[in-house]
């Protein structure tokens, strides 16, 4: 799910990029200036009397699979539904849709604690799963802006390499009550041994998803190499939002036959989770669409209070993608026998350019 992928690394290859990069960015640093603005006109603060369609807005910025933001927003007098966009799938990484379904769970929270903040509590979140409908229904109430609600603009998934300090006490104890979500468990990882065997997983992970040609082809389809195209679509995964730099689309695409290579990515991963404060891994109680969507819910929960502690976040979910690996993954967790939903490394670590969104108009029924 909500996983980006470091393009560019290593050797040769890695001098040519440099090189391509330096050149582009001598050309279109206004461009980038242009993202930015762009980016944060997505991310402005919420009017205190927002119209729906703004609170649409932050639920948007919620964690995705692949940023393909597989979502569509129908808005009635009382409740807003999140349906899934079947359109905006990724068959090869997520065929069951675990995925899509976890992004919906992300977006209904964020919708829910921007209501919450605005006067309008949650008076009922269902889902039906004749057609996957995830609905908010609003009730009334006293505004309640919270910490959470106030990290929405802010949140990112961090694919960087994080300082190594380890966290508080009484923040993870803040992390496992903010994530707390009815049938749903979670599992705070802050052993170094322990993120040893996580990194295990991920790289058996990587390896496997890397030898598939198809979920290369998938992953390159949803890559967005330059500013410029990133503004344009709305969607996919930055280069630079994961630490790459900004590349026109025909040298990016060209370079990522050239340099996506299996070592250069499981090292990428083993110097990322080295250097991760803890690992989180979400298990539900139940393998079906509503305990997915439960657990998109606690995972942005978790990301949110992350990001209201300082903390950056990122998802490397191989271990859960990967489904030789699940039992594996759910053994660790010390819940065998349960498929596990999410796993999100953490730490502190630098603030990267946010990943794109489309604009309201193109997500509402």
């Amino acid at each position: 799910m909500i996983r980006r992928r470091t393009l560019l690394a290593g050797g040769g290859a890695a001098a040519v990029a440099a090189l391509g990069a330096r050149y582009w960015s001598l050309r279109q640093m206004g461009t980038m200036e242009a993202y930015a603005a762009a980016a944060a006109a997505r991310r402005a603060a919420l009017s205190e009397n927002p119209a729906l369609t703004e609170l649409v807005r932050f639920a948007t910025l919620a964690a995705n699979g692949h940023n393909t933001q597989p979502w569509r927003f129908r808005i009635a007098t009382r409740h807003i539904d999140i349906l899934p966009d079947p359109t905006r799938r990724t068959p090869v990484v997520d065929p069951d849709d675990h995925h899509l379904f976890a992004s919906l769970g992300c977006a209904v929270e964020n919708l829910a604690l921007a209501a919450a903040a605005r006067g309008r509590p949650t008076a009922d979140i269902g889902f039906d799963p004749a057609d996957g409908t995830v609905r908010f229904a609003f009730g009334e109430g006293p505004a309640r802006p919270s910490d959470l609600f106030q990290a929405i603009p802010a949140r990112q998934s961090t694919r960087a390499e994080y300082d190594g300090r380890p966290v508080p006490a009484g923040d993870l104890r803040a992390l496992a009550t903010a994530a707390a979500m009815p049938g749903v468990d979670l599992l705070l990882i802050t052993e170094p041994a322990r993120i040893d065997r996580v990194r295990d997983l991920v790289i058996a992970g990587n390896t496997a998803q890397m030898a598939d040609p198809a979920f290369v082809r998938e992953l390159k389809a949803w890559v967005r190499f330059s500013p410029r195209q990133a503004m344009a679509v709305g969607d996919g995964l930055f280069g630079p939002a994961s630490g790459n730099p900004a590349l026109p689309e025909w040298l990016g695409r060209g370079l990522f036959d050239l340099v996506f290579r299996v070592g250069t990515e499981n090292d990428k991963y083993a110097r990322q989770m080295r250097s991760s404060a803890g690992v989180a891994v979400f298990v539900a109680e139940r393998d079906d669409a509503e305990h997915w969507v439960r657990a998109g819910r606690a995972g942005q929960r978790f990301a949110l209070q992350a990001t209201a502690l300082g903390l950056r976040h990122a998802f490397v979910n191989q271990p859960v993608e990967v489904a030789a690996l699940r039992p594996d993954m759910a053994a660790l967790a010390g819940l065998p026998g349960r498929r596990p939903d999410l796993v999100l490394r953490f730490g502190y670590g630098p603030t990267l350019p946010y990943s794109p969104r489309r604009p309201v108009e193109a997500v509402l029924v």
